[in-house]
């Protein structure tokens, strides 16, 4: 169901190298490795994907093959050869030169990395004039021309008179793309950069990638959480683990036969569009740097561990030609299905008073984004908002919470008149109503620590302070899975998924009774996902009740009761989850099917 699969064949990879990555290593102060003993290769017009859990590494391994790395580390060894050329060895202007003619960088957040005052056609005219000098207009303006075109942007002139702000998600991440593509560089490195689109937007940004760099024979590191989402994009996957590759395979070796316990825990902690199956988050915590056990990181976590696991770090051994493994029990079979999980009945919750009733709302901002839209959700439900982006999910989402402007409508909530405004609705109401927002570095305070942000909900709705405080952030942290210590960080000290619970842990400790989630799960690595999903299964059998704003719909097989499908402000489809996804009556459904990622 994905509509990679359905673009040209693949070619032979090129025999050129282009990248050769020898024993990197970086470090923090004391020492400290955060990525150690990496060593691959790379050919003209191949496509890796590196895949790892929060932390595992692969942000800081994505990096070091730019030179670069974060405040408070180093790269202290190692080798990094870019069509010959070593980075590592390279400073100021030269290095500057590279990173750009040599290599091109993708972020996973366009909003931030384009810059908000320049227009679309100044930083293509600029990153050109910086990087290749010997171009005159006419040159750079056919180059501008034919990359917008590689990428799937219009290239006339009202176009690149437009800012960021004023493009979509999917088409600033093409500028991104853009942006690399333009000096036609050796590498491209990619980092998460589809996570926060819709699935139908992300299925048309992979296939562009993989067109581009076959067509062009760029070399690219496909950096991501989900191994579905590269299942159909990439040639071989790199698995990391603690700063450490696990595993390195072709695609269908690691698809088909996946060697190491964690690769399999990863398979197996992933949501399936194609069919509700029970999800296995793996247990425990990745180890952070300095706290790595001896031997293999991964055998506290380990069902596989023997006594030698404790001793020795186990170091990639080949398994056959196409697949490398770094265990001392690695699986040799094929990887068998998982069970399927049955969908829960709704029809008895549907009988009952609906907790929230929603009828005929508008929403308008500069334009109108909401028409009429009209449903119910019943006491211990999961309904699922599903659409492409600026199909009014959000707005929706948003209206229900208060948070909406310019909304007409009714809203009934437990049998009684709900205000359209957070601020005219009493105390109850607002502490049995949450909402968790899909960029939790936005909506955590910076200068507050995590206690401070947990325990002031507490204050102000239930007058719990101090020691009582505290056993509930520490109970509430635990539920996110999350150790207790981290109620004395701050949240630029915490990865994007640990922020992210910290969200849902502070719409936890209100005591909700309906929880507003706004693609919640987009930021999370897949184990972290298959926890917190799990939990929210868990309240909802408690009784609470979930309006899940979402893009992804294996996340919405695997939760939801029910699924209502907006397109452009409309309900567009509406019914029980495994109806509307196994047959879809409206073609807008199938569309967003066909272009979802399966791991079948």
């Amino acid at each position: 169901m994905n509509a990679i699969a359905g673009i040209e064949a693949r070619p032979s990879v090129a025999s050129s190298q282009v990248l050769q990555v020898r024993e990197l290593r970086v470090e923090l102060a004391g020492q400290i490795d955060v990525l150690s003993g990496v060593t691959f290769s790379l050919q003209a017009g191949e496509i890796l994907g590196l895949v790892g859990e929060s932390g595992s590494g692969k942000t800081t391994l994505a990096t070091a093959l730019l030179a670069h790395a974060r405040r408070g580390a180093r790269i202290v060894g190692g080798q990094v050869e870019v069509s010959g050329q070593s980075l590592l060895t390279l400073q100021g202007e030269a290095l500057r030169r590279a990173r750009g003619s040599l290599i091109g960088y993708v972020a996973q957040d366009p909003a931030t990395a384009l810059n908000p005052a320049l227009r679309i056609g100044s930083l293509l005219r600029e990153t050109l004039e910086a990087h290749q000098t010997g171009l005159d207009r006419a040159a750079q303006r056919q180059r501008i021309v034919e990359t917008l075109r590689d990428v799937g942007l219009p290239e006339d002139a009202e176009f690149l008179q437009r800012f960021p702000h004023q493009l979509s998600g999917g088409q600033q991440q093409r500028v991104m793309l853009a942006l690399a593509f333009v000096l036609r560089p050796a590498l491209i490195v990619l980092d998460e950069p589809t996570t926060a689109l819709d699935v139908t937007t992300q299925a048309h940004i992979l296939a562009t990638l993989r067109r581009l760099c076959k067509s062009l024979g760029v070399a690219a590191v496909y950096v991501s959480h989900d191994l579905a989402v590269i299942k159909d994009l990439v040639d071989r996957v790199m698995v990391m683990y603690a700063g450490r590759l696990v595993e390195v395979a072709s695609r269908e070796a690691l698809f088909n036969r996946p060697a190491h316990p964690y690769t399999r825990g990863l398979l197996a902690a992933i949501p399936d569009v194609a069919q509700r199956r029970e999800l296995l988050a793996i247990a425990g915590h990745a180890p952070a740097p300095g706290q790595r056990p001896p031997g293999c990181a991964f055998a506290p976590r380990c069902a596989r561990r023997l006594a030698g696991c404790s001793t020795g770090e186990p170091l990639l051994q080949d398994l056959s030609s196409q697949q490398r493994v770094a265990c001392l029990s690695p699986h040799l079979q094929p990887l068998t299905p998982i069970a399927q999980s049955p969908v829960l009945p709704v029809a008895e919750a549907q009988a009952r008073t609906p907790l929230l009733e929603i009828k005929d709302l508008n929403v308008a901002y500069d334009r109108q984004v909401l028409f009429d839209v009209s449903l119910r959700v019943a006491a211990g439900e999961c309904l699922a908002l599903v659409g492409e982006s600026g199909s009014g999910k959000t707005s929706l989402a948003r209206a229900v919470a208060g948070l909406g402007e310019n909304a007409e409508g009714e809203l009934r909530y437990a049998g009684e008149s709900l205000s359209l405004s957070a601020r005219k609705r009493d105390g109850g109401q607002r502490h049995q109503i949450q909402y968790i927002f899909q960029n939790p570095y936005r909506a955590l305070n910076p200068r507050q620590t995590v206690f401070q942000t947990l325990s002031a909900p507490l204050e102000h709705f239930f007058g719990i302070k101090g020691d009582a405080a505290r056993v509930r952030v520490d109970a509430v942290l635990k539920r996110v899975s999350l150790p207790g210590s981290m109620a004395s960080q701050y949240p630029h000290s915490l990865s994007g998924g640990e922020r992210q619970r910290v969200a849902i842990a502070r719409a936890l400790i209100c005591e909700p009774r309906l929880l507003i989630c706004d693609e919640i799960t987009s930021a999370l690595d897949v184990s972290v996902q298959a926890s917190i999903l799990a939990l929210l299964r868990q309240l909802q059998e408690e009784g609470l009740t979930l309006l899940f704003v979402t893009h992804d719909l294996g996340v919405v097989r695997a939760i939801a009761d029910r699924v209502l499908v907006l397109k452009l402000g409309r309900v567009v489809e509406q019914g029980r989850v495994d109806a509307v996804l196994d047959q879809p009556q409206a073609a807008y459904t199938r569309t967003l099917l066909e272009n979802s990622p399966t791991l079948r």
